[in-house]
């Protein structure tokens, strides 16, 4: 039974969900999304570690600042959450959104990652094809979609997760109930629209680090569904970009909410994957 807790921090209070014990692994959600994503994820895992998911800044149930969306602040916020749970070095395993944070960790903390996961994360500016999902532009139209999604939370967010899921049932009417109360707080919106919004300052930083400390040698575990060959191609080139070591890895018959569709697979491949020397 995974723990809710709150830590404040230097600019931000995280919530976050923690279960299990031993050596850690973080899960950091997509957006729109929060840590409520990895719920069947969770208790599949923590009986081998201990398991930290947070709800990355602006999100779920942690505070809403005004600014701080790209990669490279949401990764200082939960290195800093580590420092402060005296969490020393861990694996991370990341979705869509969460998967470009857990990159922009490595790069700020390379002796402390043992291994990353990306789940169909086509990170900022190493994409062969800059062309993003419609709803991601429509994301970053300035204070556009504030305006048209405001007091119709629940059916933009129903429709999306439908949109972009291939496995029916992958977020349920209470999954959409909890996620609604969430997104419905005042600002989240705003914060879930800001994280495509910063996308150019993501990808300058990746740029930055990946000159002047080259790629990532840490093992890391790329994983797609397949519904979206395109989609799957672009993920997997743009990680081996910033990644010597990537080991690909499709589920046939699945969207893009893995966590939420896939949660037994990618749980298997998650455990395979970080005991694999074992």
């Amino acid at each position: 039974m995974a723990i809710s807790r709150f830590a404040t921090l230097s600019e931000v209070t995280l919530h976050y969900r923690e279960a299990g014990e031993g050596e850690v692994l973080v899960l950091l959600h997509d957006c729109p999304q929060t840590s409520h994503a990895w719920r069947h994820v969770m208790p599949r895992l923590a009986s081998q570690v201990r398991v930290i998911a947070p709800d990355l800044r602006g999100l779920g149930d942690s505070s809403r600042p005004l600014d701080g969306f790209d990669i490279g602040t949401l990764a200082g916020d939960i290195l800093e959450l580590l420092d402060r749970l005296g969490v020393p070095e861990f694996s991370v395993a990341g979705h869509g959104h969460g998967g470009a944070v857990g990159v922009a960790m490595a790069c700020l903390a390379r002796n402390r990652i043992n291994r990353l996961a990306l789940i169909d994360a086509v990170l900022p500016g190493q994409s062969r094809s800059e062309s993003a999902r419609w709803h991601e532009d429509f994301h970053r139209v300035p204070n556009l979609p504030e305006a048209l999604t405001a007091g119709r939370e629940a059916i933009y967010l129903g429709w999306l997760y439908e949109a972009l899921s291939l496995r029916g049932g992958a977020v349920g009417p209470d999954d959409l109930v909890e996620y609604t109360r969430c997104y419905q707080q005042p600002g989240s919106m705003r914060c879930c629209f800001d994280y495509d919004r910063s996308h150019d300052v993501s990808a300058a930083f990746l740029r930055t680090h990946l000159e002047w400390d080259g790629r990532l040698a840490l093992p890391v575990l790329s994983v797609a569904g397949g519904a979206a060959p395109g989609r799957a191609g672009d993920a997997e080139d743009s990680i081996g970009r910033i990644a010597s070591d990537v080991r690909p890895h499709i589920i046939p018959d699945c969207g893009h909410l893995i966590p939420e569709e896939a949660a037994e697979e990618i749980s298997e491949l998650l455990s395979a994957f970080l005991f694999a020397s074992r």
